[in-house]
């Protein structure tokens, strides 16, 4: 009987937990139908104890995930980005790329939070809308997020490098924004750089000695800040806000000197994480706050320098990474990410290649080591079936179209003059000896300058950023101010030589002491604490200039050792650094390459004046050709950073030339109109080709997918590179100007009603506008509503500038003190 009640209850009980399983899985499947979907759930938050992520920083202009990958062979478990804070709305299709790219690898997502603007500027409110516009971007994204916080902000050569209080405050600002409703999603990850040489140059605007601050700094409290401080301690911002630590360490024994190439010491990384500069790293933050650790790292190589072969520290180096990262030793390391990128040193005298996959024998020992090894590679996520294709890019027919179009246009105003009558009277007909047409040119010039030294995301930057051919206003600027040396010095030089040489050298001297006073007025501007001024003092290379691609976003000190003029005695190489014009605002540097070729100028004319035109342009040729294989720094002047005197000058000398012959070159080109055609129509070309930069101004830009993003980029270095003026830029400006000038000759009349009245006025004052922008840039960087990158705003921005700048000119206002 018991038996047969217990056989009754099993059986009662069993239909009970299948009916109350069978409700549960009807509620389950009911709630789930009905409750939203929650944010895309990442892979593990960090990899099993000894099995890092591989990751890799690319050059993302010029490579693909896919493209590495393949080099490789190995898919890296994460990707890296850089993104600004705040967001701007140019860089949308630059990080939606990044995600897909990284999501059809399954790969997890680093983005470097790289700040624009001044860390006291970004508070709670600011670090709220960053994380919503992340998390807007980042939606779809299934892997983990990593958030790189202002890494390196223990340096001095980034813009909030060793501000400890404001760092610390901001990053937890960042990181309690994050984690506001993330769903587990994101990592906040703290970065310093590798403490070797800190406090390296020391960052302008570290705290001054007596300071809260600088008792931060001060870790030994023995009231000095020196080497024996410690190097990271002042920035953590705490457990609470972290949750991976970060290292930035690379094989460099260059020391921020010489190019040098080294084969890595035995155990020389070890070295780094627990004992450079008197800490272990490691062991303080990996281990003592238990957190996971990230290395960023790559081994520095110059081909041009000779030394040690590149297989043996890429591999070398490689080799220890590896082995390191792996080792029960490190067992906190979570990810090593290596930098696949280029850049240049010396003022791109030295090229740098920090590729691990840029040859073909390295990158196959590097996957033999990869391979042999427990560092995890991707897939890591659920890879997304979706193929990268660039966005606002047109390709293949829509492309085409664009070149049919643009050889239709060309035709049609070569023909339009000759085939409608009304149209002869357009023409260019002033018998005045003032050319208006290059006061409108220079006055386009102008414009371009300074839409560009303002720096705001805009509509403007379509028009001014390389929308014309492979030219930038500041090679139109130096070629018209030779052209007005020539027009205006040219014929004077034929009948009073010794007055000319007075004149110029009269201008010259007003040219050089307006420099000066422009260089100390930022100076003692910026000593004003409510006045913001790092739009002047500081550059953040934007990837063009001399530190090549790896140096975007890398911050200089315009300024840096010009406050020790206030100490005594005054150190004795700080007053020649200011007479060599060593020190002021980028925005103005080409004024000292400008002193220099017009106190030259002279020389030329009377070459000129002896019939010696084509040992002048032979001659101008050769040293162009020296500068720019060479790379040889006449002066130490500022300028010649961005605009190396023996390459530039090329323009300027072409351009008087052209002034001096100014006549005769128009008359010989009337008669050989074939030669106008061929530069027309080789500036149509290359507009065309420009026009297929991967490079994006904005979101409403759009590109011609020509030829895949590294061909291009490698072309574009060849050929078209800026600071020396690469020989198919150079071709570019000539045959534009010849388009431009032969354009408005036979259309003047239409162009002047439409843009003559703004630009020729612009024009004819471009030395006092190009002054005047410099204070027009310190008061948009004060103006907070201009900094939130809002392209309409900045658009209305510009224009108000533009007009203000008009208006200045037209009421000639302060023409008696400023130079016009």
């Amino acid at each position: 009987m018991r038996a047969v009640t217990s056989h009754h209850h099993a059986k009662w009980r069993n239909r009970t937990r299948s009916a109350v399983a069978y409700l549960a899985t009807i509620v389950i499947a009911f709630l789930a139908v009905l409750a939203p979907a929650g944010p895309a759930q990442a892979a593990p938050a960090e990899p099993d104890k000894g099995k890092p992520w591989l990751g890799a920083v690319l050059e993302w202009g010029e490579d693909t995930a896919a493209g590495f990958s393949d080099r490789l062979g190995a898919s890296p478990a994460v990707f890296g980005h850089d993104i600004t804070f705040p967001f701007r709305d140019s860089e949308r299709n630059d990080i939606d790329g990044f995600l897909q790219q990284a999501a059809a690898k399954g790969a997890h997502a680093l983005l470097t939070v790289k700040p624009s603007v001044p860390l006291d500027q970004l508070g709670t409110s600011e670090a709220e809308a960053f994380a919503q516009q992340v998390q807007v971007l980042t939606s779809g994204f299934k892997g983990q997020l990593l958030v790189r916080f202002a890494p390196d902000m223990n340096t001095s050569w980034v813009g909030w490098g060793q501000q400890p209080a404001a760092y610390r405050q901001a990053f937890q600002a960042v990181s309690k924004a994050f984690k506001k409703d993330d769903g587990g999603r994101v990592a906040m990850v703290w970065a310093p750089y590798l403490g070797k040489d800190y406090p390296f140059d020391r960052n302008r605007n570290a705290p001054q000695p007596g300071s809260e601050g600088f008792a931060l700094l001060d870790t030994n409290g023995d009231g000095t800040w020196n080497g024996s401080d410690s190097a990271y301690a002042p920035y953590y911002p705490g457990d609470d806000a972290v949750d991976w630590v970060g290292l930035s360490a690379y094989h460099d024994d260059t020391a921020g000197g010489a190019a040098v190439n080294t084969v890595p010491r035995a155990g020389e990384l070890q070295e780094m994480l627990t004992a450079s500069g008197g800490e272990n790293f490691y062991g303080t933050y990996a281990e003592g706050h238990r957190k996971p650790f990230l290395l960023q790292t790559s081994a520095f190589y110059s081909p041009s320098t000779g030394g040690a072969p590149e297989v043996d520290i890429k591999t070398g180096w490689w080799d220890q990474v590896v082995a390191t990262a792996t080792s029960p030793e490190f067992a906190r390391t979570a990810a090593v990410v290596w930098d696949e990128r280029t850049s240049t040193r010396d003022t791109g005298v030295a090229s740098i290649s920090w590729l691990l996959t840029g040859s073909p024998e390295i990158a196959k020992a590097a996957a033999d080591r990869l391979k042999a090894s427990p560092m995890v590679t991707g897939p890591v996520t659920d890879a997304a079936p979706t193929t990268y294709v660039r966005a606002n890019t047109l390709s293949g027919p829509a492309a085409w179209t664009v070149a049919a179009a643009m050889a239709i246009l060309l035709v049609a105003l070569w023909q339009v003059p000759r085939r409608i009558t009304a149209a002869t009277a357009w023409s260019y007909q002033d018998p005045s000896t003032r050319d208006s047409r290059v006061d409108l040119l220079r006055g386009m010039a102008i414009v371009f300058v300074v839409v560009n030294h303002l720096g705001m995301a805009s509509l403007f930057q379509l028009l001014t950023q390389e929308a014309v051919g492979f030219v930038s206003g500041a090679e139109l600027f130096v070629l018209f101010s030779g052209l007005v040396v020539g027009m205006v010095y040219g014929p004077k030089a034929k009948e009073d030589f010794g007055r000319v040489v007075d004149l110029t050298s009269r201008r010259a001297g007003k040219l050089y002491l307006t420099a000066l006073a422009v260089l100390i007025g930022v100076f003692l501007l910026s000593l004003l604490p409510f006045f913001h001024t790092e739009a002047l003092t500081t550059f953040v290379d934007q990837g063009t200039g001399g530190a090549g691609h790896n140096g975007a976003g890398r911050t200089y000190d315009l300024y840096a050792g010009m406050s020790s003029l206030f100490q005594f005695p005054v150190p004795p190489q700080v007053l020649p650094a200011i007479i060599l014009l060593q020190f002021g605002p980028w925005q103005f540097n080409v004024m000292g390459l400008y002193v220099v070729l017009l106190l030259v100028s002279p020389l030329i004319l009377a070459a000129l004046n002896r019939g010696k035109a084509v040992w002048v342009l032979a001659v101008t040729l050769a040293v162009y050709a020296v500068g720019t294989v060479t790379r040889f720094r006449v002066l130490p002047s500022q300028f010649e950073d961005s605009f190396p005197l023996l390459v530039w000058q090329v323009l300027f000398v072409l351009g008087l030339v052209a002034g001096y012959y100014r006549r005769a070159i128009v008359a010989w080109l009337s008669r050989h109109t074939w030669v106008v055609i061929a530069c027309t129509a080789a500036a149509f070309a290359l507009a065309f080709l420009s026009w297929g930069n991967p490079y994006l101004a904005n979101n409403y830009d759009v590109r011609l997918a020509l030829m895949p993003d590294a061909a291009y980029r490698s072309m574009y270095d060849a050929l078209f590179g800026r600071t020396y003026l690469a020989p198919g830029r150079l071709l570019n400006v000539m045959v534009l100007v010849v388009a431009a000038y032969a354009f408005l000759s036979a259309y003047w009349k239409p162009v002047q009603r439409a843009l003559g009245w703004f630009l020729i006025p612009l024009g004819r004052a471009t030395l006092y506008v190009f002054i005047m922008h410099v204070l027009l840039i310190a008061v948009v960087a004060n103006i907070p509503a201009l900094q939130q990158q809002s392209i309409f705003l900045n658009t209305a921005a510009y224009a108000v500038v533009l007009a203000l700048l008009w208006v200045m000119v037209r009421t000639r206002f302060l023409f008696r003190i400023i130079p016009t």
